[in-house]
């Protein structure tokens, strides 16, 4: 009876299934987290120059291995979701003011200063000049770490708050922030300028800001006066992934955009509108709409918003960026989930053809992630926020070199 009662054996064919599922799923993971990708040092990408040399000197996370949290930090695409869900850890509060600056349309546009908490590196006034992602603000926790990290190493920051980004800032004008409009950049930095005459800038833009920024330098060489150098972190150098966001942000603004208490520009009209509503497409929103108000806008408004086409053009605006003369630094990592690699050709390419421009391409970050830590629990400061500062500290230490080397060339030929 006894025996009767006992389990009976199962064939070890069984224990064989059990083991291979718990290898397939111990490969996919392994093949998810991309966890036997090697860790390394950024790819660099530049012309052999002083400039470069003395940046390889002066920046050691330049040459030094970029080590993710060892669980998902190989991953980009989670990279890429923990910066989307969370930002950051444990992210500071920094202290500003909002400035308001009313634009010529009626649109009013919104940015916030932060005073530096430290002296300087070089000792001289240094103003950051930041262009969010887009539908960022500086109430971001990215934004807000960046910031923090910046201040305490003695930089003013200016953060671009995009119109209709801030929740509770109303819209003033039926216009909303576009892809390829530098005008709310460029008003910023002017008051930057005046406000504070002496101060040199330090011009950061992060993923389609980093597009902005570039852009803005490029259209003309005024806007390139005063400005130390240029950092663009994460650009996708095309338009087209700024579709969804954008077409969210206009469906979102739609009443205060053209509901029927907004006086609409004289050339939009209805049917505008309404292929406003069924675009699939960044540049039909942009032909439908947004070129219109800005053509009406370049029509009304002289001085620096006659732009040209191709200046609003939301699709062309990498390609002003070769007129950029001050140093640039572009980042971005191979594993960005929303830059495709065969975008990566465009600043390898300026990186060939100009000694101002060095291209930062680490294995790991996905967009905007670039977390830290040793196994699973992300430090609070990123590789990003460490390298835009340490960069923008060589810089200024190379511009401080290079005045001191033309002091005194000036004095040994007053001495001759």
């Amino acid at each position: 009876m006894n025996a009767m009662l006992e389990t009976p054996e199962l064939p070890a064919v069984f224990d064989g299934v059990k083991l291979a599922a718990v290898a397939a799923v111990l490969y996919v993971i392994v093949r998810c987290l991309n966890l036997k990708s090697p860790t390394a040092p950024p790819d660099l990408y530049f012309q052999d120059s002083g400039l470069s040399r003395f940046l390889l000197k002066s920046c050691p996370l330049l040459t030094k291995e970029y080590i993710p949290p060892l669980i998902w930090g190989k991953s980009g695409h989670i990279q890429t979701a923990l910066y989307g869900k969370m930002g950051r850890v444990r992210s500071p509060h920094p202290y500003g003011h909002r400035k308001f600056i009313t634009m010529s349309d009626g649109a009013t546009s919104t940015f916030d200063l932060f005073e530096p908490l430290a002296e300087h590196c070089v000792g001289d006034d240094i103003t950051m000049v930041i262009c969010p992602g887009i539908a960022n603000h500086s109430e971001k926790q990215y934004i807000r770490t960046f910031v923090d990290y910046a201040q305490k190493n003695g930089y003013r920051c200016a953060v671009l708050n995009h119109l209709g980004a801030l929740p509770n800032i109303e819209l003033t004008s039926p216009r909303m922030f576009t892809y390829g409009c530098t005008w709310e950049f460029g008003a910023m930095v002017n008051y930057i300028k005046k406000t504070y005459p002496l101060t040199q800038l330090v011009v950061v833009g992060f993923s389609l800001g980093g597009n902005i920024v570039c852009k803005y330098l490029g259209e003309t060489q005024a806007n390139q006066e005063n400005v130390l150098c240029c950092v663009s972190v994460c650009q996708g150098y095309s338009a087209l992934s700024a579709f969804y966001c954008l077409f969210a942000f206009v469906s979102h603004s739609r009443q205060a955009l053209f509901g029927d208490h907004v006086k609409k520009p004289q050339s939009l009209e209805d049917s505008d509108l309404s292929r406003l509503y069924t675009a699939t497409s960044l540049m039909q929103i942009d032909d439908n709409v947004m070129s219109v108000i800005s053509t009406k806008m370049k029509k009304n408004t002289p001085g620096s918003f006659a732009k040209t086409d191709v200046e609003c053009n939301p699709a062309k605006s990498f390609p002003i960026s070769t007129s950029i003369y001050v140093p640039l630094m572009l980042v971005n990592a191979a594993d960005d989930p929303l830059v495709h690699e065969s975008l990566l050709t465009i600043p390898k390419s300026l990186s060939e053809k100009r000694e101002n421009v060095m291209f930062v391409l680490p294995l790991h970050g996905g967009h905007l992630g670039f977390f830290e830590g040793s196994v699973l629990f992300p430090e609070p400061l990123t590789w990003m926020d460490k390298l835009v500062v340490e960069y923008a500290n060589a810089i200024c230490q190379w511009e401080r070199s290079k005045l001191q080397c033309s002091d005194t060339e000036q004095v040994e030929a007053d001495l001759e």
